[in-house]
């Protein structure tokens, strides 16, 4: 028996589970949020969001409606030289970015800019989903690894709002090696590059 007051498995329930679970991430948080109080607030049954999204990191996912899944892009810089992190980060990055998920990933910036709960999403999206994986995944030490971390974030997001979103040239039409040339040392100096006045010498 279907019970009272559920909503049934319509059209209309994936945007409903989405729509509670942006507003539960937002005002609890990723860790704070549940599937359970999520499925309450779209009025459905927790086995439907199951169904729809899988995990509670997907259904986080997809209410952020994210370019990318940040383990898989971590999992594959992380694979390889660690000299050659960086660049391999940025260039990942620009093929998805510079690819049909991009849009998605444009929408999402300008939302922040201008959205108070959209803010609250992408600072939980960077802090569980990057900095949460990122650290033991690419071997960093984890007194210094969320700060070099953010560093680096801080390089990516400033450079994808002045390409993709701003769209400020040369840097919009710049070819991705160059922008891998560019940028890519940067990013690896903040992950494993030495930091004279933030870190002290071990």
């Amino acid at each position: 028996m279907r019970r009272t007051g559920r909503r049934p498995g319509n059209p209309d329930t994936r945007e409903a589970i989405l729509g509670a679970a942006r507003a539960a991430f937002a005002e609890k948080g990723f860790d704070g949020a549940s599937i359970r109080g999520i499925a309450a607030g779209a009025g459905v049954d927790p086995a439907l969001v199951h169904h729809y999204f899988g995990t509670k990191d997907k259904l986080f996912l997809a209410s952020m409606n994210a370019p990318m899944n940040p383990l898989e892009l971590i999992a594959e810089a992380a694979a390889g030289e660690r000299t050659e992190i960086g660049e391999r980060f940025v260039r990942l990055f620009l093929e998805i970015w510079d690819g049909p998920a991009g849009a998605a990933g444009v929408a999402l910036l300008r939302s922040v800019a201008g959205n108070e709960w959209t803010t609250r999403l992408f600072r939980e999206f960077i802090l569980t989903q990057i900095l949460r994986r990122a650290v033991p995944r690419l071997g960093l030490d984890p007194a210094e690894g969320a700060l070099r971390v953010t560093f680096a974030a801080s390089q990516m997001v400033g450079m994808a709002m002045a390409r993709y979103v701003v769209k400020v040239e040369p840097l919009a039409s710049a070819p991705p090696e160059v922008v891998v040339a560019a940028i890519g040392p940067a990013v690896q100096r903040y992950l494993t590059g030495d930091l004279p006045g933030v870190f002290p010498p071990g």
